[in-house]
């Protein structure tokens, strides 16, 4: 009696005779030369003796079930607004480039947040790396808490506890916060020269200006992202922090791009100029 072949739904026990093994692998080899041929599916028989069928799928059918995939693709990565943003986002008119002055008046007036949002600097500059220092002239939103690190410092952060929105620091205490270093640096707080917060003796503390600010761009964007205030504040105030910004990074020699927004609102373009 001849030997049977064995099907099940996910499993395929067999035993096959000397044919049956050459038809299966010259089957195999057919398979993966049949990128550009119509799709094949094989149905084995359920009795031994019968032949294997063959059932060819339309090409159009293959092509019709990539369209519907690209399809859902694109449905997924489309953003859903909300009607408070689209509301907001047809005050701006996208194809203009408004003053400094208009752009910051807008950015608030487009704002839809129920708290006292920010009002957003998003700058497009020449190149990766392009970094400033800069005072304002006022405040950029909520008064700050500066700390100068001492030894009930070092107990607070080794109990986890940060208490303060920047960290001056002398150099002979530098060493004893290089160990918290994983802590204080992804927050900003890691006293540095570049932005003022390492100071020769405790006392220049009063020196240092809560609305000094350290630009930089993204590490792998010329994109640089500030604040320059509150919504609630005067128009007069967030006008002079910005364009301190922007002369600080050198105006339109070096800025490409400038737009302003709420935390909670559209992007305005702005003119630098």
């Amino acid at each position: 009696m001849g030997k049977t072949k064995t099907s099940f739904v996910d499993t395929e026990v067999a035993e096959l005779t000397g044919k049956e093994a050459y038809e299966k692998k010259r089957q195999e080899k057919a398979k993966k030369e049949a990128d550009k041929k119509p799709q094949k599916v094989h149905i084995a028989g359920l009795k031994g003796g019968q032949r294997i069928k063959t059932i060819e799928i339309e090409p159009a059918v293959e092509q019709e079930s990539e369209k519907v995939k690209e399809q859902e693709k694109k449905n997924k990565k489309e953003k859903v607004r909300s009607k408070k943003y689209k509301a907001a986002r047809a005050k701006v008119d996208k194809s203009k480039t408004y003053s400094l002055s208009d752009a910051i008046a807008l950015a608030k007036e487009t704002s839809y947040s129920n708290f006292d949002g920010s009002i957003e600097l998003h700058l497009v500059v020449k190149k990766i790396g392009t970094s400033a220092n800069v005072t304002l002239p006022h405040q950029a939103g909520r008064e700050k808490k500066v700390e100068v690190a001492n030894e009930e410092t070092i107990k607070k952060l080794a109990d986890g506890k940060i208490d303060f929105d920047v960290l001056l620091a002398t150099p002979e205490m530098m060493p004893k916060l290089i160990s918290f270093a994983r802590v204080l640096g992804p927050r900003g707080l890691m006293p540095n020269p570049k932005n003022g917060t390492l100071i020769t003796e405790a006392k220049k503390a009063k020196d240092f200006s809560v609305s000094s600010l350290s630009l930089k761009t993204e590490k792998e964007a010329p994109l640089i992202h500030t604040v320059v205030g509150k919504v609630s504040q005067k128009d007069e105030e967030l006008i002079a922090n910005s364009q301190a910004i922007f002369k600080a990074l050198g105006g339109d020699k070096q800025i490409v791009k400038a737009f302003a927004k709420a935390s909670m609102g559209p992007s305005v373009k702005v003119s630098i100029a």
